[in-house]
């Protein structure tokens, strides 16, 4: 059989630590590449290709439009057919990463790499993370998912160290995205190391029977079941949940508004404030990325002792005060402490809301945690758009910050309601 020689290549892995460290490398490509290595070296980007700060926002705010397609698509994906999806999206983002080598490429060229990329992420991002938890037994769950998780802050920590070395060696953002495309290729081979077992199966002694009934008729009907079955679903999920849900959901739309001005033009503050500093926005966005990877297992043992939603609550509220202390602080210390804080909150805030959402209604927990992701994505396309409008001809940031600290106050007091609501409920 043909599964022989592939098993020889690589065998299946089944090691549940070995599985989360993979999971945890796909989270740092799809992430920590796929979408912040642009925030790392955007000041590079501004300076090598005249881009002026809309610009700049909106090659953030596609980006994250296509997070929010990639999401939608996720949500539709059969279970059986997760591993193959998540090998097919991870391929796009490191073939999209690697592409932003390719030298004197238009303007709509980019546009179209970083919504591939945007959608590539939000794709692997769900995939993997359903892929990957379910492989752990439920003693070990809560460990290795927080290990799983800090691949998002192991990407941004990478994404800053590589920009600032390959800047320190005289080379620009083209070839800081080719080291990053290659460093990423190990990971297809892990993807395929963690197949399910009868993937291989499928592939081949199936082959010929998929073949066969893969007509043009069956596969509209395919198509339509597909969308029945996810209204049925959807409805069944909210069914005497919906203000509950509505009100977590908006105020995450909002923490995804907040926390978007300062991950995405963080470095860009840092260059405009810190003039004699060279590298200090790459610093900074090391911290977020350092704090991003200590924040799981902190807020997780809290929430623990006090509940997930009091836990958020928190998280919203310091991430607020975060925003503001650059408006409060001129010098470095504002940026700096604002950088820590974002590092302290964003995924800590993402976690516990993708958590209290399942739970809401568990039979459905892969579609609720889907909408969430789409709201949080909403959220994110907003908030450069918005920034970039109110920094003026100026680049001046405050005001967006300003805008982002009211959206998380906003958010809080969504949350209180939803406390209630769920009491009430309860």
């Amino acid at each position: 059989m043909m599964t022989a020689p592939n098993s020889r290549i690589l065998p299946i892995i089944t090691n549940e630590i070995t599985i989360a460290w993979t999971g945890l490398y796909c989270l740092a490509v799809v992430m920590g590449y796929g979408r912040f290595l642009f925030t790392a070296t955007l000041p590079d980007i501004m300076i090598q290709l005249t881009l002026s700060t809309a610009i700049a926002g909106w090659l953030a705010s596609v980006n994250y439009i296509g997070y929010f397609i990639g999401a939608l698509i996720a949500m539709f994906v059969p279970q059986r057919l997760t591993w193959q999806m998540l090998m097919l999206w991870t391929v796009v983002s490191v073939f999209t990463t690697t592409l932003l080598a390719v030298p004197e490429m238009s303007l709509n060229l980019w546009y179209v790499i970083r919504l591939l990329a945007g959608i590539a992420s939000g794709v692997a991002m769900i995939l993997s993370s359903s892929l990957v938890i379910q492989s752990f037994s439920n003693e070990r769950r809560s460990v290795l998912s927080a290990l799983h998780y800090a691949g998002i802050g192991v990407g941004i920590s990478l994404s800053a160290v590589l920009t600032w070395w390959l800047l320190l060696l005289g080379y620009h953002f083209d070839i800081i995205w080719l080291v990053a495309g290659v460093s990423s290729l190990p990971l297809l081979w892990l993807l395929y190391g963690i197949r399910p077992i009868n993937a291989d199966t499928n592939t081949t002694a199936s082959g010929e029977t998929r073949l066969a009934n893969s007509s043009s008729n069956a596969a509209h009907r395919s198509i339509r079941q597909t969308y029945i079955n996810f209204k049925r679903s959807l409805y069944e999920a909210i069914t005497g949940h919906t203000k509950a849900i509505a009100l977590l959901s908006a105020s995450y739309v909002l923490a995804g508004f907040g926390y978007i001005t300062s991950a995405t033009f963080l470095p860009v503050m840092a260059a405009q404030r810190l003039t004699t500093q060279s590298y200090a926005g790459l610093l900074i966005w090391l911290l977020v990325g350092i704090f991003a990877m200590l924040s799981n297992p902190l807020w997780g043992a809290l929430a623990k002792r006090i509940g997930e939603t009091k836990t958020l609550m928190g998280l919203t509220l310091l991430q607020a005060l975060g925003m503001l202390l650059p408006l409060w602080f001129k010098g470095a210390f504002g940026l700096y402490a604002n950088a820590v804080i974002l590092g302290l909150t964003f995924v800590g805030m993402v976690s516990m809301t993708l958590n209290i959402i399942k739970n809401i209604n568990p039979a459905y927990s892969n579609l609720l945690i889907g909408l969430a992701t789409l709201a949080y994505a909403l959220g994110q396309f907003i908030g450069p758009l918005v920034t970039v409008a109110l920094a003026g001809q100026d680049d001046n940031f405050n005001a967006g910050l300003l805008v982002a600290a009211i959206g998380l106050l906003i958010g809080l007091v969504l949350i209180l309601l939803f406390r209630r609501q769920r009491n009430n409920y309860s």
